[in-house]
């Protein structure tokens, strides 16, 4: 189920690129947003009346951590290749694993990471396809938004039963998003063939592994759950390859094994200290 979500997931934001050219990057996030949120609303009918200030506030929360985070990473997988993207995008957890925990080994997991992100700068300097340095900045930025994505919906899982807080957050992730939806009406009523693409990223990138990813976690201890998540940046630069034709060099295959092992360390030194 892990592995299906990432492969779901990935190949999901490879689709969505071939979209960005009609509805633009913000565009297809806030379609994306607004169909899951529509679909799950209607699958869950959270009982939305009786939550309490603190559960609305922690909904929000999570709900401006989802726009934010699929939005930038739109925005910059645009202008990167996605598996270089998802490599960066890891700094954010990481980084918050090592602030949180304020012990030195995560601080080195971190830094490893790092390291792994630097041979995508040392490849950029020597190779002749150069990083496009706005798209290095957003995907950073996607990554900020990840570690709150992270903090938030722990905070929603406690505070609201189910699955409903998931679909109140994309309904209020996709009302942040109106102002840039609003530029895929005129080109969707041009080409109503645009909305099935439209509808399958929604499914590959939102539904299909929020909902596996939720079945997963009642079968796996966290820190299994963990550490394949970490082959997200292994499966995105398949994705990238396959779907888009991005190929990697053999800086970027070190670069991505050296976060993804970064990334799983530092899972497992968490469970080592719970």
């Amino acid at each position: 189920m892990v592995v299906g979500s990432c492969v779901s997931l990935q190949f999901g934001s490879a689709f969505a690129t071939m979209i960005f050219p009609a509805l633009g990057t913000w565009g297809t996030t806030a379609l994306r947003l607004s169909i899951a949120a529509l679909v799950l609303l209607a699958v869950c009918r959270p009982n939305l009346r009786a939550w309490t200030r603190s559960q609305w506030a922690a909904v929000l929360c999570f709900g401006a951590a989802l726009a934010g985070m699929n939005g930038f990473f739109y925005a910059a997988i645009a202008r990167i290749p996605i598996g270089i993207a998802v490599c960066i995008e890891f700094l954010g957890p990481l980084a918050l694993a090592a602030v949180l925990s304020r012990r030195w080994k995560d601080t080195v997991w971190t830094g490893l990471a790092l390291a792994g992100i630097g041979l995508f700068f040392v490849d950029d300097l020597v190779g002749d396809q150069p990083l496009d340095r706005l798209g290095v900045l957003c995907v950073l930025v996607a990554a900020g938004f990840w570690a709150l994505y992270i903090l938030t919906s722990e905070r929603v899982g406690r505070l609201v039963p189910g699955t409903g807080g998931l679909a109140g957050a994309l309904a209020v992730g996709a009302v942040l998003m109106l102002p840039f939806g609003a530029q895929t009406v005129p080109p969707i009523i041009a080409q109503p063939g645009l909305l099935v693409p439209a509808l399958a990223t929604a499914a590959l990138a939102s539904l299909i592994p929020y909902s596996l990813e939720f079945a997963a976690l009642r079968r796996l201890p966290k820190p299994v759950f963990g550490v394949l998540l970490s082959l997200e940046p292994v499966v995105a630069s398949f994705a990238g390859l396959l779907l888009l034709g991005q190929g990697i060099t053999a800086l970027g295959v070190c670069a991505i094994a050296l976060v993804v092992l970064a990334s799983a360390r530092s899972t497992l030194s968490a469970r080592r200290r719970r």
